[in-house]
C-alpha cells in the first residue's frame, strides 16, 4: 500500500496569485526549494516537482479543496551507483 506524508509548505504568491512552494517541512526539518522543475494540475490537486540545494528530488501534492499538502515522491540526490 502506498502512503503519503503530510508536509507543511511555505509558498510565494506570484503576480497571478498562484502559490509556488519555496520551503517545506518534514518531521520538523526545513527543506529549501532550489529549483521548481515542473508543475501540473489534476481535477482536485496541484503537483510540484522540486529539487533541493542538496540535489534531492521531491514531488509535492496540494489538495486545493482542503488546502492540504503531501509528499508523494522523494529521490535522494546523493545516490551513487555501484
Amino acid at each position: 500500500m502506498f502512503s503519503l506524508f503530510q508536509v507543511q509548505v511555505e509558498c510565494y504568491s506570484g503576480y497571478r496569485g498562484e502559490e509556488t512552494p519555496r520551503r517545506f517541512f518534514i518531521a520538523g526539518k526545513s527543506i529549501e526549494v532550489a529549483d521548481l522543475i515542473d508543475c501540473w494540475l489534476a481535477p482536485d490537486h496541484r503537483y510540484f516537482k522540486l529539487r533541493s540545494p542538496e540535489g534531492d528530488l521531491y514531488i509535492l501534492r496540494h489538495d486545493t479543496r482542503n488546502d492540504y499538502w503531501e509528499l508523494t515522491l522523494f529521490e535522494s540526490g546523493s545516490f551513487i551507483p555501484p
